[in-house]
């Protein structure tokens, strides 16, 4: 598979060594500017979002108050539209939060540990409207807090996220930034973790995924997250060469809403204080 990366000499990280392990471990192609998921419900998908509607309810009557029509959608569309699975996949995900978030929520108090490692930030968005996250991986360390500290800190962020989202747009953009990620860095479990919860929680909330600054050594780490990428998710992440990083940013986004850190103009917000 070839990655979705912007070309050019990345300075520093390695890039020419990723070329070399791509064929087994970088995603699929993307588009530069993906298609806005702010359309109405077709008549389509209201049929099938009734159908399902009908089913989980029976099933969970917590549905009524947790399952609006474009949640449902959105878990529709992470099944292909298969009833069945989307049903299935929206209950397991109703059960998961009673148990996970009893109290309908995650506070600054239960994720103490990762919120002291600033490794999270959220300001601006982009030319769809979507906010943008921007995650550093150098500043992850697992060795100072617990996987289940780490899992509530992924809830947090994006139940953040979405709470943030405005009027008329389900979806978010991130930037993920490696810079200076090495192996105490490295957290598979977590990784995996917080894959799951995106994708089987979260189905249709992330737009696309930039990786910058991505060093060789991430490659390790990657092989082994890749496979469990659903391949939807695949086609909305773009490696971005240092080189092309300013130029490949401000195609998706307005340099009034860049951090600006990237060149932009607005500064970072910690996601607590977002």
């Amino acid at each position: 598979m070839e990655p979705n990366k912007k070309m050019g000499t990345a300075a520093g990280n390695g890039w020419s060594k990723i070329e070399e392990e791509k064929q087994s471990a970088t995603p699929a192609a993307a588009s530069t500017m993906s298609p806005p998921e702010t359309d109405a419900i077709s008549a389509e998908e209201q049929n099938k979002v009734g159908i399902m509607r009908a089913v989980v309810e029976a099933q969970d009557p917590s549905a009524k108050e947790l399952g609006d029509d474009l949640i449902l959608r959105r878990f529709l569309r992470a099944r292909e539209m298969d009833i069945e699975k989307a049903s299935a996949l929206f209950l397991k995900y109703l059960s998961w939060r009673h148990s996970f978030m009893p109290s309908g929520s995650i506070l600054d108090s239960d994720i103490p540990n990762e919120l002291a490692q600033q490794k999270l930030y959220m300001q601006g968005h982009d030319k769809q409207n979507r906010p943008i996250v921007v995650a550093y991986g150098a500043k992850h360390k697992p060795q100072k807090s617990t996987l289940e500290e780490f899992k509530r800190f992924v809830v947090f962020t994006l139940e953040r996220i979405c709470a943030r989202l405005p009027a008329g747009q389900e979806r978010f953009i991130a930037i993920a930034d490696l810079q200076g990620w090495g192996y105490t860095n490295s957290d598979i479990r977590g990784y995996l973790a917080a894959l799951s919860i995106l994708q089987d929680c979260y189905p249709e909330r992330l737009g696309k995924v930039f990786l910058v600054h991505s060093p060789y050594i991430f490659m390790t780490a990657w092989k082994v997250i890749y496979p469990f990428i659903d391949p939807k998710t695949k086609k909305k992440i773009v490696f971005v060469e240092n080189k092309n990083l300013r130029d490949t940013f401000l195609e998706d986004i307005d340099e009034s809403q860049l951090p600006d850190v990237y060149g932009g103009m607005l500064p970072l917000v910690p996601i607590q204080d977002a």
